[in-house]
Order: structure tokens, then C-alpha cells, then sequence
């Protein structure tokens, strides 16, 4: 049986790159974790903080998680945190974990975040330290991977792509728990922009809807 990790700089994040994804693996019978990186900082109202919290249960048991791992960084900060910080607090759930696939944040995401996520789940899929992980991939995040303006990044160009067409419906039920991420088209993280990503990943691959990723390593016995 696999044991997937799912790594998310924030709460959504699992939503918008992976979902269809872990509910297929789900019902294949796979064991999903997820990981949450960070939390809200001090800007954040003790309500808001409060109902976050509610969201997260609420997720966790939609998907219904195998477990789930809360690091507690600030948001938006991680760039202040010691990379050795970071690949500490990482190292400790992979190894008790020991996951087969792993998914990450793609690093040339507008976030800060999202980069050092990226940077710190790397140094835990090492070969001799990690020999569990067999597969790395990178997800797409709306709003994030597709606002890249590096122009000497490669930008995120997806070589696996999963059929969602039976889980497109319940990854947007998911998403609309978080009430206060999501809004009305244009906005990225509306109903329509999810589904239209959805819709052109599969066009790409020969589905009604697909999530698309980079296969970024993988070790085949």
C-alpha cells in the first residue's frame, strides 16, 4: 500500500493543486497525509483563526486523511526561518511517515512560501536518507504558479496528468469550505477559473478534466 504526503505551504493549497488527486488515491485505497506548513500569523483575528481551524477538521474529514501534520510556521515568513529549521521539522514527519510519493509546491510559485516549502521537502527526499520516497512530484496552484514573472524561469510545464472527470465536483465542494478563499470569476480561486484549469488539463491529455503535474524524480526497483 502507498503512502502518500501531501506538502502544502497553506491550508487550500492541497485543494487546488492535488485534490481530484487525493480523492482517487483515496479510493484506490492509498494512505494520504498532509502535511500544513504554516498558520495564520498576527495579522489574522482570533475568530478568523478560530473558523480556519474548523475548515481544516472540516477537510481533513472529506478526504479523510490518514493523518495530518501541523508545523505551525507563520505565514508569509517562512523566508525568515532557518532552512535547517525547516528541513528539521520536515525530516521528522518523513521519517516517522517514511512516504512512497510525495507532492510539493512547484518553486517558481509568486509565493515566498511556497519556494521554501519546495526547498526544505527536496532535502528529505534524498536517496540514502529517505530511501521510502520513490516518486516527487510538483502541483500547480492558482493564483500562485500561474502569477510567475521571473522571466528566467522555465514556468510550471506538467508532464503527468491525472483524470479527475469522476472527482472534478467534489474537489469544488471541498474548496467552497474555505469561505473566505474563494469569490467570483475572474478571481483565480473561483469555481469557474478551477474548473477551466481543470477543463484545459484535460484537453491536454485526452480527459474531461485532469490535474496536471512535474515529475520531478522517481526510482523505479
Amino acid at each position: 500500500m502507498q503512502d502518500i504526503i501531501i506538502v502544502t505551504p497553506h491550508p487550500d493549497d492541497e485543494t487546488l493543486g492535488c485534490g481530484g488527486t487525493i480523492l482517487k488515491y483515496i479510493e484506490n485505497g492509498a494512505n494520504v497525509h498532509w502535511l500544513i506548513v504554516t498558520k495564520a500569523g498576527d495579522f489574522a483575528s482570533k475568530e478568523w483563526k478560530a473558523k480556519r481551524e474548523i475548515e481544516i477538521q472540516k477537510i481533513s474529514a472529506m478526504y479523510n486523511f490518514k493523518s495530518v501534520y501541523h508545523l505551525g510556521f507563520e505565514a508569509a515568513n517562512l523566508d525568515q526561518v532557518a532552512d535547517s529549521v525547516l528541513v528539521k521539522e520536515f525530516s521528522e514527519v518523513f521519517q516517522k511517515l517514511k512516504p512512497t510519493v510525495v507532492y510539493v509546491p512547484y518553486p517558481g510559485d509568486i509565493h515566498s512560501d511556497h519556494k521554501a516549502v519546495f526547498d526544505a521537502t527536496m532535502a528529505c527526499t534524498k536517496w540514502f536518507r529517505y530511501p521510502s520516497v520513490k516518486k516527487v512530484l510538483a502541483y500547480e496552484t492558482l493564483s500562485e504558479t500561474d502569477f510567475t514573472i521571473n522571466p528566467d524561469l522555465n514556468n510550471f510545464k506538467p508532464n503527468i496528468f491525472v483524470n479527475i472527470s469522476d472527482y472534478l465536483e467534489r474537489k469544488i465542494e471541498i474548496m467552497k469550505i474555505y469561505e473566505s478563499e474563494m469569490s467570483d470569476f475572474p478571481f483565480p480561486r473561483s469555481e469557474k477559473a478551477i474548473k477551466s484549469l481543470a477543463y484545459v488539463r484535460g484537453a491536454a491529455s485526452g480527459y474531461e478534466a485532469a490535474e496536471a503535474f512535474m515529475l520531478l524524480k522517481e526510482r523505479i526497483e
